[in-house]
């Protein structure tokens, strides 16, 4: 899916399991507001189900969120499909605001650096 409200492009996969619309509109709806971070290339996601798993962790999330530096990734699991969607959309977004802030406070206050050689004063 591409995202026509933003300039990065959201990818749902479904493994072991058919993606229905209200899942494959969830993610879209809910990112063009990510206005914090522009520095986004592409948002993964992969709903996964899982039957050897215990009946309250069989679904699981994995999000993959390409930027201009080191990605980030995040995994949430859940006994409903949905649920943990939204439980990872809400993790990313936490990172990704996250990310943000500590990026605009390392600009705002920079620190000193020490070199270690003897300069002569001009």
């Amino acid at each position: 899916m591409n995202n026509s409200s933003s300039n990065h492009e959201v990818i749902l996969k479904g493994i072991h399991l058919d993606l229905t619309e209200s899942s494959n509109r969830s993610p879209t709806r809910r990112y063009p507001d990510c206005s914090h971070e522009d520095r986004i290339i592409r948002i993964r996601v992969e709903l996964e189900h899982d039957k050897t798993k215990a009946k309250e962790r069989k679904f699981v999330a994995k999000g993959h969120i390409e930027i201009h530096g080191p990605s980030m990734n995040a995994s949430v699991s859940s006994g409903d499909c949905l649920k943990s969607l939204d439980e990872l959309i809400d993790k990313l977004d936490r990172m990704i605001r996250r990310r943000s802030r500590l990026r605009l406070s390392k600009r705002r206050h920079p620190h000193r650096v020490e070199i270690p050689a003897n300069l002569p004063k001009v």
